[in-house]
């Protein structure tokens, strides 16, 4: 069953998506050659609780972080520790929290300092592969539209999308049903309806799309060692269309979030 949120669930989960998406922006802020990931993870534990919230990682079928920083060929579910940010890294944040019992989930991609072009157009076709998925998440549609519409854009850019890991539903529980792949056969898949809430998150390599896991058990590396980018919303399903749930003011002021 995939739940159908409503009413006051729907408010209390605009209020932890705002409030996610405020803490990925000030963990953002302090991202700068030299600091640890340790050191990162510790401000990121220390910052959601000083604003009542948890960190709906730390523990998470073990998982030890409180939240996932992957840098560079590192695709997700990064560790902190003892690796230091270098300039020209891409640093993916991916945080997520408890806030009066319910999840606020999201991920964004940073470059720290100056990154080749080819590490910005990385960045640019994964938000924007991104907002392509979520225009697709309309009450009739299926997931499969959404999954489609991601892959089609990153192969047409020539950019190959990652298939261990997919998006999900998300409220109560971080990962509740649907599954939302980024890749997929449109018209396929549960269908939408009003009330529903995805993470919608494409994660988009330079080289293949096939990766490995480092001996954490945690960690997923890019098979080549190419660089990889990851960007994640949730979103609400209405009667009108997408509503983005953690979209910040500076998502707004990017070209690449409105086109």
């Amino acid at each position: 069953m995939i739940p159908i949120k409503r009413g006051k669930e729907i408010e209390a989960m605009r209020r932890s998506c705002r409030l996610v998406t405020e803490i990925i922006e000030k963990i953002q802020a302090i991202l700068a050659p030299g600091i640890t990931t340790a050191e990162v993870d510790q401000y990121a534990a220390h910052l959601i609780q000083s604003y009542g919230a948890k960190s709906a990682f730390l523990g998470y079928r073990g998982f030890p972080g409180n939240i996932c920083i992957s840098i560079n060929e590192e695709v997700v579910h990064g560790i902190g520790g003892k690796r230091k940010i270098r300039y020209g890294d891409l640093v993916k944040l991916d945080v997520g929290i408890i806030f009066e019992g319910w999840i606020g989930d999201t991920a964004k991609t940073f470059p720290v300092g100056t990154v080749d072009v080819e590490d910005l157009r990385l960045m640019e076709v994964t938000s924007t592969a991104l907002m392509i998925g979520i225009a697709q998440a309309r009450e009739g549609n299926r997931v499969g539209d959404i999954s489609s519409a991601i892959e089609k854009y990153v192969l047409e850019q020539g950019f190959q999308v990652v298939k261990d890991f997919v998006g999900h539903g998300v409220g109560r529980r971080l990962h509740e049903e649907p599954p939302v792949p980024n890749f997929g056969k449109a018209g396929c898949g549960p269908k939408l309806k009003a009330g529903m809430i995805l993470a919608i998150e494409p994660m988009v390599n330079r080289g293949t799309g096939r990766v490995v896991m480092l001996p954490d058990g945690w960690t997923a590396v890019t098979e080549d060692g190419q660089r990889s980018a990851h960007f994640e919303h949730t979103v609400l399903i209405t009667k009108k269309g997408p509503e983005i749930l953690t979209l910040s003011e500076k998502d707004i002021e990017l070209d690449c979030y409105t086109r």
